[in-house]
């Protein structure tokens, strides 16, 4: 006898005991049985944490009856795959018609033949498993290039920040941030998730800014600085425009990021909300890693000057509300700045 472990199991649903006997009977040598005298038990166990892996079940049943009983696993998301076949004595054509449209995968009339029982059985667990195996698949491959998507764009990211800093954990540091800002702010596990994803590739337009401008030692003159204002539109233009979220937000993050609250950023000079949530939150976050950074240009600022620069720029520079989540997600900030400190080495 094959192993109760590895059974396939199957719930047979029915008011009538002598019906329930007969196809268990039929059936409990190749499976598992389990049993429901009515509607209400069946879905009960079908919503346990061991649900069958196919349901025989009887149309005409006190309470529920076996149409209702169906339409309510078919809605229910986490059992709506559950192979449900029909077993009544109701059979006429609209009856069979009925059952198939409501969700049913099979239809077996009264009184039942043993080897057509096991024949529908078999074939109907046969097709539940190669589709819970596609699935599966399905989901380990979504997975994957999930995992490839969000490597491939943190790497841009880096390369980006390798061409004016010398290492690439800025990114990993002011996108972590950017999350915790978000989360501060109210935004839903999946929009931050999507900000922490996007983030590491606001600068990706700095891969068109000259060598010469980016490592220079002094301040600017008014025509380098005209070429490195460009680069947000270019980072837009890298990323393109797609239907995806991810990448249709870092877009987003690449061509805002410079704009102040007050105005007086760049490249479009966008004010207060009109700036992109989005851009926003990522300005903070960039803008607190990138003073406590040493860079070609500038000495990094100790904790409390840049604190203090971040503070009064809020109405001017940052949106004050996310100011004040910025300052309350300091100090799990300041724990990830740590954690991903330059001299220790590269981020993963």
């Amino acid at each position: 006898m094959a192993d109760l472990r590895q059974r396939q199991s199957i719930l047979i649903a029915d008011d009538v005991p002598d019906n329930i006997e007969l196809l268990a009977a039929i059936l409990e040598d190749e499976y598992t049985i389990k049993v429901a005298p009515n509607g209400e038990k069946a879905l009960k166990i079908a919503y346990s944490d061991t649900p069958p892996d196919l349901i025989l079940l009887d149309v005409m049943m006190p309470g529920l009856s076996g149409h209702e009983v169906c339409r309510r696993l078919k809605s229910n998301p986490d059992r709506q795959h559950i192979p449900v076949i029909f077993v009544t004595a109701m059979c006429s054509v609209e009856d069979e018609k009925l059952g198939l449209e409501i969700g049913a995968v099979d239809y077996i009339t009264k009184p039942i033949s043993p080897p057509v029982v096991k024949a529908r059985v078999r074939t109907h667990l046969a097709l539940y498993d190669q589709t819970r195996e596609l699935e599966r698949m399905v989901a380990q491959r979504t997975n994957e290039l999930l995992s490839s998507r969000q490597q491939i764009i943190q790497r841009l990211g880096r390369a980006a920040e390798f061409k004016d800093n010398e290492t690439g954990n800025h990114v990993i540091r002011m996108a972590h941030a950017t999350r915790l800002i978000a989360e501060v702010a109210g935004m839903g596990s999946k929009a931050q998730e999507i900000l922490q994803l996007a983030a590491p590739m606001h600068d990706i337009g700095k891969i068109g800014i000259p060598d010469h401008i980016l490592l220079k030692p002094g301040k600017l003159n008014a025509e380098e600085w005209q070429l490195m204002k460009q680069h947000p539109q270019m980072g837009a233009d890298i990323i393109g425009s797609h239907d995806d979220e991810l990448l249709q937000t870092a877009g987003i993050i690449a061509l805002s990021h410079h704009e102040r609250w007050d105005g007086s950023g760049y490249p479009y000079g966008l004010r207060g909300e009109a700036i992109p949530l989005a851009g926003r939150i990522v300005a903070i976050a960039d803008v607190f890693d990138a003073l406590l950074s040493a860079r070609p240009y500038k000495k990094a600022l100790p904790l409390s000057e840049a604190l203090d620069y971040m503070y009064s720029q809020s109405g001017a520079h940052f949106d004050p509300q996310l100011i004040e989540a910025f300052r309350k997600a300091l100090p799990e900030i300041l724990r990830i700045r740590a954690n991903y400190a330059d001299d220790e080495g590269q981020g993963n």
